[in-house]
């Protein structure tokens, strides 16, 4: 749980030591991590990263899982260069360093990513992941882009956006069940707008 002392629940964990089987590419103006498959398919998986960035060994053992069940995954540095958050650092300049990193504000390296998929791996049907940081992205983009197939959000701060339910795509959202920053009843009415599509594509 986060406090005035933490103002963020993230922490690293376990950090893998995992070396990754995909490869480091440069995508236009920013870099990311490309995991294919051994078959050819037209599926791929946007992975978001969270504050401790897209060179994160655990975040890219999710991309590269991603790409054992047959999908292309990729995780761009959606940081464009800027340094990600690091486990020494001082939680009191936290809000400082987030301001200048908006989950809101990644639609063009998320339009350069995609062409990239479509030309260089030709991928059709695109989603996205996303985790803490990347989850409140995963939120934006499923209520802003409509190429996008569909997303999971697991623990993104859903308060960030101020239209919260108007979502073009199938959405999963993930959060624990008691959570400080995401209390029960920001989840609620989300989660109804989920089930509610859900039966719409059953139906």
């Amino acid at each position: 749980m986060a406090n005035e002392l933490r103002p963020c629940p993230c922490d690293i964990g376990d950090r893998f030591d995992y070396g990754g089987r995909g490869q480091e590419v440069q995508v236009e103006h920013i870099k990311a991590y490309v995991s294919k498959p051994s078959t050819s398919t037209d599926k791929a998986v946007i992975v978001i990263h969270d504050i401790f960035g897209w060179e994160l060994p655990n975040t890219r053992y999710i991309a590269d899982m991603l790409t054992a069940n047959g999908y292309v995954a990729i995780c761009p540095d959606f940081f464009v260069g800027q340094e990600a958050w690091k486990p020494s650092n001082e939680w009191a300049t936290f809000y400082d360093w987030v301001k200048t990193r908006d989950a809101g504000k990644i639609d063009k390296e998320v339009d350069v990513v995609m062409k990239y998929l479509k030309e260089h791996c030709g991928a059709k049907n695109i989603g996205v992941i996303g985790f803490c940081w990347g989850g409140a992205a995963v939120q934006h983009l499923m209520l802003k882009n409509p190429h996008l197939k569909t997303g999971v959000s697991l623990y993104g701060v859903i308060k960030f956006f101020d239209d919260k339910s108007s979502l073009l795509h199938p959405t999963f959202f993930i959060f624990a069940e008691k959570d400080e920053i995401v209390p029960l009843e920001q989840v609620s009415f989300p989660l109804e707008i989920f089930v509610s599509m859900l039966f719409i594509l059953v139906l």
